[in-house]
């Protein structure tokens, strides 16, 4: 088969690899990918957004399944375009994918098909946004631009000069543009977060392991979001209870909401939950796979990923059954000085062959690029070094170790990944 993969960063590099495993796959082509992807497959230099050339490259090229890493082609509608002109895409479709590129539609969603998830209210503009904040007076509270921002939308305000300035950078700086003009604040759920992906064909789905992320910047989860500095899995507070109820109570009622209300959804479904003495409740939905959490989960699928998103594509996902490996994987993410915030590119990287050599470690690239024979930083997640081991404690150890390979001026990474996994 030949397919073409959707996106650039370190999830379209940890797909890449797991696709390039399959011996259904004939030629694999990713736009536009990075300079880990071009060891897996053919980069091609359209950008992910660009709906329009990505369809025409696929009628040109016969290709026989596209499959969509981030959420901005999603929410632009590429599963709408690829599926009008007869071609075979696995992603949620312009809709659906409202999931994840509207946290208001999202809610509303949640809330009529009776997925436990916190309270909130919708606003359009500063000054009545400001009030609710005075008028609560209740912290923490949950402040989220409604449209998508790249991970980085979302506000825990501690104390009311956070909301503040929270409520400014969406309606008065524009940081976030568009997808700040309406502001979602929502009650704060206490626990622990972590997250379930989910294959669906629209009518059966299949929840993947669970997995936990570390947003925050700095150790100890101190300093603002990022889209992610580290993830392993399994996650413990993630039992087997915990994820019998999620499947339940979160994915089986999605999607028989869904087809209730005539919404077609195939794809990917990422549950980021917040658990409570082991009553989980959403804390958002995603429309893709998560990014580092995709690093880690499919190292631990043992199904060949190809074959599941042709079952997905054909509605016969019923017919698989997953299996995973009984083992445990980290990831520690390297990222440009300053993230997320403003930083420079252009570093220069080395050391990855020898973080390689060590036996369970692999490198993945997000923001990469191959300058002549010079590898360069690219971006504010450059790389993931990933590691297996027979438990949470001997995969961190091996990551670090990973870790103290790789160079490049600038790097910075947390100390701390895995730490609620040992507490």
């Amino acid at each position: 088969m030949k397919v073409l993969l959707i996106g650039s960063g370190g999830r379209e590099h940890s797909i890449a690899l797991k696709l390039s495993q399959s011996p259904l796959l004939t030629e694999l082509f990713i736009a536009p990918g990075n300079a880990g992807t071009a060891s897996c497959g053919t980069n091609v230099p359209i950008k992910d957004s660009d709906v329009s050339e990505l369809l025409s490259f696929a009628k040109e090229n016969n290709i026989d399944l596209a499959f969509v890493g981030p959420e901005a082609p999603l929410v632009l509608g590429i599963t709408d375009e690829f599926e009008a002109a007869g071609l075979s895409i696995v992603g949620p479709n312009k809709i659906g994918a409202q999931l994840e590129g509207s946290k208001e539609w999202a809610k509303e969603k949640m809330k009529k098909y009776g997925i436990p998830t916190a309270a909130f209210e919708t606003f359009t503009d500063y000054d009545s946004s400001l009030n609710y904040i005075k008028s609560r007076d209740t912290y923490p509270i949950v402040i989220k631009a409604d449209g998508l921002a790249a991970g980085k939308g979302v506000t825990v305000a501690e104390n009311y000069e956070m909301a503040e300035n929270a409520l400014k950078n969406c309606f008065l700086d524009k940081k976030f543009s568009d997808a700040g003009a309406k502001v979602v604040i929502e009650d704060f759920l206490k626990g622990e977060e972590a997250s379930i992906f989910a294959f669906t064909d629209g009518k059966t789905i299949l929840p993947m392991v669970p997995a936990q992320d570390h947003k925050a910047v700095f150790d100890g989860d101190k300093g603002p979001n990022t889209g992610g500095m580290g993830a392993y899995s399994p996650a413990p507070v993630a039992s087997e209870a915990v994820q019998d109820i999620a499947l339940k109570k979160v994915f089986q009622p999605l999607i028989q909401g869904f087809n209730n209300d005539g919404i077609q959804y195939k794809g990917i479904v990422y549950a980021g939950l917040m658990i409570d003495n082991g009553v989980p409740s959403i804390v958002e939905f995603n429309a893709r796979f998560g990014d580092p959490e995709t690093q880690i989960v499919l190292p631990r699928l043992k199904n060949d990923l190809l074959e599941v998103l042709v079952a997905i594509s054909k509605g016969k996902l019923a017919d698989v059954e997953l299996e995973w490996k009984d083992n445990a994987t980290v990831c520690v993410v390297m990222a440009s000085e300053g993230y997320p915030e403003a930083y420079e590119k252009g570093k220069a990287i080395t050391g990855i062959e020898n973080a390689e050599a060590i036996e369970g470690v692999s490198v993945v690239h997000a923001g990469t690029k191959q300058s002549d024979d010079t590898l360069l930083s690219n971006g504010g997640r450059v790389l993931a070094v990933v590691a297996e081991g027979k438990d949470i404690k001997s995969a961190i150890d091996t990551a670090y170790r990973g870790v103290a390979k790789v160079k490049f001026d600038g790097a910075y990474n947390r100390t701390d990944i895995g730490f609620k996994a040992l507490r």
